[in-house]
């Protein structure tokens, strides 16, 4: 359980205490891998795509996660 001093240190930051793995697998179950690499063109989305592969490529790559989060927080606003 988090602390309220936790919760405090990033009050303007909507992806606190989400997990990667959690935006990923929302993604595809909203748009599919199909769509979602159309979305954001990136191998991982596009070729042979899974949920494992496309953590292993995201944690290591700054600017394809931003789009992946961005992706992620749009659509939630929807």
């Amino acid at each position: 359980m988090k602390s309220n001093k936790e919760d405090k240190n990033q009050p303007n930051n909507p992806l606190h205490g989400v997990r990667l793995v959690d935006i990923v697998e929302f993604l595809q179950a909203f748009y599919g891998w199909e769509e979602l690499g159309s979305q954001i063109n990136i191998r991982c989305f596009t070729h042979d795509p899974s949920v494992n592969s496309s953590l292993k490529f995201l944690r290591k790559t700054d600017w394809a996660r931003k789009k992946v989060e961005d992706l992620y927080l749009e659509t939630l606003s929807k």
